[in-house]
């Protein structure tokens, strides 16, 4: 039998790089004295009831953007040293569905459609100015929104957005934030027995 378990993740925390000695002195003292393995840049604890946790050991990053969107409003942000150094915020009305038939209905998705094609152009040109040199941008809120706001920059200024996902409702500035504390968190995997 295998030395440790792999840990099948069932759920993810996000735990504040400063406080990760504190989170495995917990799961130390919740689960047992886990075995740590290193698989390149992976840390696996695995505990001896069969908890067991991973995450990657990358430094948090210092300098990168935060674009959030969702029907109804933007939140762009630059971080630079770890600090948000630039931000925007702008609200911009996309209606809602309706239950309305026939050529209502269709009057109302070509409306709703052209003032989420005015939310993305509002937030690419913030965009521009605000993410010009981005390495990495936490992207969050409505997926197919933000793609468009990207999409929507000029060529040759791509953005690289980062993997990790930004679970937003409001785009406002306390949620950039939350995003800023977010994407400077240890995602720490876990089964379902920790």
């Amino acid at each position: 039998m295998s030395e440790r378990a792999e840990p099948r993740p069932t759920r993810s925390v996000l735990v504040p790089y400063d406080r990760l000695p504190g989170w495995v002195e917990r799961f130390s003292a919740r689960h047992g004295e886990p075995v740590v393995v290193r698989e390149g840049t992976t840390v696996i604890l695995t505990a001896p009831d069969g908890a067991a946790a991973s995450y990657e050991d990358a430094p948090a990053p210092e300098d990168f953007g935060i674009l959030l969107v969702r029907r109804g409003g933007y939140a762009i942000g630059r971080v630079e040293a770890g600090e948000l150094t630039a931000h925007k915020t702008g609200t911009r009305y996309v209606q809602g569905r309706t239950k309305a038939g026939g050529w209502s209905q269709q009057r109302y998705a070509r409306r709703r459609a052209n003032q989420a094609d005015g939310l993305v152009e509002a937030a690419a040109e913030v965009a521009r100015r605000l993410l010009p040199d981005a390495g990495a941008v936490f992207g969050g809120g409505d997926r197919a929104l933000v793609g468009q706001v990207v999409d929507g920059r000029e060529r040759g200024r791509e953005l690289l957005l980062a993997p990790r996902w930004i679970e937003v409702k409001e785009p406002r500035f306390a949620a950039l934030e939350t995003a800023l504390r977010d994407a400077q968190a240890y995602e720490v995997h876990l089964n379902a027995l920790a």
